[in-house]
């Protein structure tokens, strides 16, 4: 079944390439040895329900929007989940919805290296240059402790246009936060702070919120 789905959103965003794009967005999951399975599990249906938010739905649909998933670990460790799609329709983004709560996990026990997963991300951008904006969102629940340095690969992000936006996901205290805050995003993105993984689903719908309606608003 995902497999259908899949090759369904391939072959629309092949079909939909040469069309107005406003926001390119690569949504970045942190899927490190910090995150245990229901950790993921949460992740995953929150981003999916996140989607289907009315607020966000509308704003995808009415904003030339393209969507891309890309889950992050260690420095040899990205992989794109769910390819370039253009959310044109509210069944594009019920498609999209599915295909993301029934997404594998790509990794397992390995570290955590966002600045490799922004290099990746950037690169994953260049595949849209018809869209106006280049957007990266990261969550993640750890410091980097592997990898390239990670306020360097934001500033090569930045450097190119791309801004970056995080949800920091807490397990006590905001070293997390900060951490986003200072090495992570770019200088016009924002972090978003959730309070364990259990907090991470309202955490994406407001970041998305925050990152769409600009563009219909």
């Amino acid at each position: 079944m995902l497999r259908r789905t899949l090759s369904a959103i391939a072959l629309c965003a092949t079909a939909t390439v040469a069309s107005a794009c406003e926001t390119a967005l690569v949504l970045a999951i942190d899927v490190s040895s910090s995150v245990d399975p229901g950790e993921y599990r949460l992740q995953v249906d929150g981003l999916a329900d996140a989607l289907l938010d009315p607020e966000v739905a509308f704003a995808l649909e009415n904003g030339k929007v393209r969507l891309t998933v890309l889950q992050w670990s260690g420095a040899g460790e990205q992989q794109v989940s769910i390819p370039w799609t253009e959310m044109a329709t509210s069944l594009d983004i019920a498609a999209y919805s599915a295909a993301v709560r029934a997404m594998p996990r790509a990794f397992v026990n390995s570290n955590t290296a966002p600045g490799n997963a922004i290099d990746k991300a950037v690169e994953m951008l260049d595949e849209v240059p018809m869209c106006s904006r280049h957007i990266l969102d990261v969550s993640g629940d750890g410091n980097a402790n592997a990898g390239t340095e990670t306020r360097s690969a934001s500033r090569r992000a930045e450097r190119r246009g791309v801004i970056i936006n995080g949800i920091a996901i807490e397990s006590i205290g905001v070293s997390i936060t900060q951490f986003y805050r200072k090495a992570v995003i770019t200088q016009y993105g924002f972090v978003v702070t959730a309070r364990r993984h259990e907090d991470y689903p309202r955490a994406i719908r407001e970041k998305l919120r925050r990152e769409l309606t600009k563009v219909t608003g």
